[in-house]
């Protein structure tokens, strides 16, 4: 089945030619490294244009993972019209016991950095999404709901806060009990964007499994509640006998892209059907 999927986007790409090389851009030198973005873009892309964007953070539980991750999804969307972000980051040192906080700052940088050039990336600046798995979810919630943890160099009159949050399994409740507590213990409520929630919070999607082991379905099921108590739009789609990462296999890559895809059209920000055959896997709707 896999294997099917693939020869069926390759020979999309062959017929469409929607694939090429990802550029890629320091977005910060920190550490004695350069950070960058992998950036993907639609045909006939040119500076000064006002594509929508969309900016991946990966998962990996702050230690490990590669910007990588969201490739497939980055390469779609831009064949649909939007400029796809992928985002190095540094991950929490070996041994190190504490919070994400190094995490955190250069993923509020890269948002700063990809707002601040949109004309040359050909991006309007007020239709960003930030997206991500796992602990890159947490870090696209957390750029755009928690205050502070900023770098010392970044220039805080650009917003970091996206537009928009596509979120795939994030751990974005680290209060007493959930994931990410044990590093950030009594500092929680300085790192968890669950805890955050306002009127202000830009519209959400959320994918989650029913079978995650880090991420109970009631913690999406409390969010969703305050998000809507609060008057802010959340699409949560919780799909059965599924597992934590579950949304980087098939069947459930291209059931989430497609409703990534839906949600990004209801803002207007992409035009058109999905390219993608409508999933048909079973799920609980929360929205």
């Amino acid at each position: 089945m896999k294997n099917r999927f693939w020869i069926r986007i390759l020979l999309m790409i062959a017929l469409t030619g929607w694939m090429s090389a990802a550029e890629t851009l320091v977005y910060k030198n920190v550490d004695g490294r350069e950070l960058k973005l992998s950036i993907e873009k639609p045909a006939a892309w040119k500076a000064g244009d006002r594509h929508p964007a969309i900016v991946f953070f990966f998962g990996g539980g702050w230690v490990g993972g590669s910007a990588t991750q969201f490739l497939k999804q980055s390469e779609y969307l831009a064949q649909r019209g939007m400029v796809g972000v992928r985002v190095e980051y540094r991950t929490i040192p070996k041994g190190d016991k504490g919070p994400p906080s190094v995490c955190c700052a250069d993923a509020k940088s890269a948002m700063r950095y990809v707002r601040a050039h949109a004309d040359e990336l050909g991006i309007d600046p007020q239709r960003i999404a930030a997206a991500g798995g796992s602990a890159g979810g947490h870090l696209a919630a957390f750029t755009t709901m928690v205050d502070g943890q900023d770098a010392p160099d970044d220039d805080l009159k650009v917003s970091c806060k996206a537009n928009a949050l596509v979120l795939f399994n994030p751990v974005f409740n680290n209060g007493p009990g959930q994931y990410g507590n044990e590093r950030m213990g009594a500092d929680f409520l300085k790192f968890s964007p669950a805890h955050h929630v306002t009127a202000q919070t830009p519209p959400t999607i959320v994918f989650l499994g029913d079978s995650d082991k880090l991420i109970p379905v009631d913690v999406l099921r409390k969010f969703a509640a305050g998000m809507k108590k609060v008057g802010a739009r959340c699409e949560s789609h919780i799909y059965e006998k599924s597992g934590h990462g579950f949304f980087n296999n098939e069947p459930h890559f291209s059931a989430t892209l497609f409703e990534t895809d839906t949600f990004l059209g209801s803002l207007g920000w992409l035009q058109g059907p999905p390219t993608l055959p409508k999933p048909k896997l079973k799920k609980i709707d929360e929205s």
